[in-house]
């Protein structure tokens, strides 16, 4: 008898199949809510079981929420020592891990930096201002997705090599290079290429992890597919478990041909469907089959679940965008107190985020809590972002983008002139602006105060340079030390229009030290400020995670809402335009839509309420609205279809008046 014996009796016959079968490659399709995370789980410890070699076993998954999910439930059912050894990864903390072992054999330096977002933007930014020529404009961040989705198809980013795009893409690399950083692309990328060039490291990983396994594997790219195909040696011990019905992320370069096309990449795979749902109702299901199924390319799955629920699906036809939030709203009210849920119990699902500010508003109208998710991280204010940029170039001098953030900031004198010069110069010289400003040549150009105001800065930072880059140094205490140097705190006070914003950026630089020595305190190995460095790098996505934490009413777009589920689910907007999209109109891009409406329809646990308005507010006037085309492929057996005033007019039951009265007076006498 296997020590986890008990848990294999839990599993129904198809997760039983996905967990016994370990050797040569595995599809496990896992349908919405068919308790993919426990089959994913068990699979290790099963593996564990046979006798293979924990730290054999590599799990991959895509956010770091995942991989510290996963690495519980694994910690949960195998012996502590066993789960420490199982290397469960994002796939971009892998490459990080294959590239600060061999960027060199590539032509870089081992100290790289990592480019997220906000680096990213500055660097494109400093480049357009360059390139584009009066008459020309383009939006750094719409550069800056065409310039990522180039990277990770490994397409031209314009068919014309004159561009200003192609320009500017071009000295985005360049730029980088000479930066010795790299962005988020570049990790799969850089770590892909020094795998298939350098044949001794393919084997050495290879021989590292004989196990793979990739979690939510419709959202993987071609090149995460090409990364997969380098680590996975001869015996092709790769397990993938996806839906490729919840393959929403097509924009960012997913491919779905990965996981319709598997036996093209693993030949003969023993592919397992997993159906059975342990979420939803038969309504919601049956309505999210009926839809699905008019995708022509797809496996082929239905849903089902022992559970019959009590209520059908609705179908509301509103007015207007005003109407849907006050009915919606005043419904979560009543639901709130008639069968005494929590807050938490209901979510608003929206196609876009221009939908939400009618419920914000509403919502707050009625003091009830709400939580909206995907708003501002907190690496994403600007004070912690300054600072994030003084690390980075305590790490990496010849990062010009974070350099250029600093130096300036708190204001010491270097004037605007010296800086653009600076900036040029070192342009030319092919050399960083940090090594520039150290040369005698250069400064002799400079007034007698601004070569002063210079040498000081550079002063400054020599002196915390070699102190905070050490393998054990107290890197929090001494940038503290830093801080009160530079009178950081007094400078970002004079900058507030108020006590209270004064206090609000404090308190922020005060919670990234805090982070800094929490993270000191918790590795037992790499506790460097490069190593804190890469983990806020490949963290940025984990700043949902706070706001999942603060109760209330959920409101969250459809793409954030994949992975998640709610009892009582309103999926408001569903008119032609908004969903489907207008842009997947002109980009062939219908079936996303669907899949995307239908990982909507599949969060709903009790109940589901759909709705359309007659016609909405753009741009200030009010314009007609015609349903969604996807309403007619919904089927009818378990919908039952409404109008506003049909809702809104209803007389109140008498019993459930009554019910409702008793229920008041009760709390209003302290009886609860």
């Amino acid at each position: 008898m296997h020590s986890h014996g008990f848990q294999l009796n839990m599993l129904n016959p198809a997760q039983m199949e996905a967990v016994k079968h370990i050797h040569g490659p595995v599809l496990i399709l896992a349908g919405a809510g068919t308790g993919k995370t426990r089959v994913v789980t068990s699979r290790i410890a099963h593996m564990i079981d046979e006798g293979i070699k924990p730290d054999s076993i590599l799990a991959v998954t895509f956010t770091n929420k995942a991989a510290t999910e996963m690495r519980e439930r694994v910690g949960g059912v195998v012996k502590k020592k066993h789960a420490e050894l199982v290397t469960v990864s994002t796939f971009h903390s892998l490459c990080v891990r294959i590239l600060r072992t061999s960027i060199e054999r590539l032509g870089y330096r081992k100290n790289f930096s990592i480019y997220t977002g906000s680096d990213q933007l500055g660097l494109v930014r400093k480049i357009l201002t360059k390139k584009a020529a009066k008459d020309e404009s383009m939006e750094p961040f719409v550069a800056l997705s065409l310039i990522s989705k180039a990277k990770s198809s490994g397409l031209p980013v314009s068919d014309d090599n004159n561009s200003l795009i192609a320009e500017v893409y071009r000295n985005y690399e360049r730029e980088l290079k000479l930066l010795n950083a790299v962005d988020f692309d570049d990790l799969l990328i850089l770590a892909e290429r020094v795998l298939r060039e350098n044949e001794d490291l393919r084997l050495g990983w290879q021989r590292r992890f004989r196990y793979i396994m990739v979690d939510e594997f419709q959202d993987t790219n071609r090149l995460q597919m090409d990364l997969l195909r380098s680590l996975v040696d001869a015996e092709m011990n790769v397990c993938v478990v996806g839906d490729d019905d919840q393959s929403i992320y097509g924009w960012r370069g997913a491919e779905i041909s990965n996981i319709l096309d598997f036996e093209r990449f693993f030949p003969g795979p023993k592919v397992v469907k997993m159906e059975q749902n342990y979420r939803s109702t038969t309504p919601i299901l049956h309505t999210a089959n009926s839809l699905i199924r008019h995708n022509a390319n797809r496996r082929d799955k239905s849903l089902w679940s022992d559970a019959p629920g009590r209520d059908h699906v609705r179908l509301v036809t509103m007015p207007g965008e005003k109407e849907e939030a006050e009915l919606i709203v005043e419904e979560i009210r009543e639901l709130k107190m008639g069968e005494r849920r929590s807050w938490d119990d209901f979510a608003v699902l929206f196609r876009t985020n221009a939908q939400t500010r009618v419920f914000e508003t509403e919502l707050r109208e009625h003091d009830i809590p709400y939580r909206m998710i995907g708003g501002q991280s907190f690496y994403e204010r600007k004070e912690v972002k300054d600072l994030m940029s003084y690390l980075a170039v305590i790490v990496n001098q010849d990062d010009d983008v974070n350099m250029l953030r600093i130096i300036n900031n708190p204001p010491r004198g270097i004037g605007d002139t010296t800086i653009v010069r600076a900036t040029d110069e070192s342009a030319i010289a092919e050399c960083s602006i940090y090594a520039l400003l150290q040369q005698d040549e250069f400064l002799q150009k400079l007034t007698r105060r601004g070569r002063g105001k210079v040498e000081e800065f550079v002063n400054l930072l020599e002196k915390y340079i070699d102190s905070m880059c050490g393998d054990l140094a107290d890197f929090p205490t001494i940038f503290e030390k830093l801080l009160e140097e530079m009178d950081y705190i007094g400078f970002l006070k004079r900058g507030c229009k108020t006590e209270k914003e004064a206090d609000m950026r404090r308190e922020n630089v005060h919670e990234l030290i805090s982070n800094m020595r929490y993270f000191q305190s918790k590795r037992k190995k790499k506790r460097s400020l490069r190593a804190f460095l890469d983990n806020v790098a490949l963290s940025q996505q984990r700043e949902q995670d706070d706001l999942e934490k603060q109760s209330g009413v959920t409101l969250i777009t459809l793409h954030a809402a994949k992975g998640l589920e709610y009892p009582l689910v309103y999926l408001v907007g569903l008119e032609e335009g908004i969903l489907p999209h207008k842009r997947s109109m002109e980009e062939g891009t219908r079936d996303e839509e669907r899949r995307l409406l239908y990982v909507g329809i599949t969060r709903a646990k009790e109940r589901l309420m759909m709705s359309y308005c007659a016609r909405r507010k753009k741009y200030g006037t009010v314009t007609p609205c015609v349903p969604s085309s996807f309403i007619p492929e919904l089927d009818r057996t378990y919908m039952d279809e409404m109008t506003f005033d049909e809702i809104a007019c209803a007389p109140v039951e008498e019993d459930q008046a009554a019910d409702y009265f008793a229920q008041m007076k009760a709390m209003l006498s302290g009886g609860e």
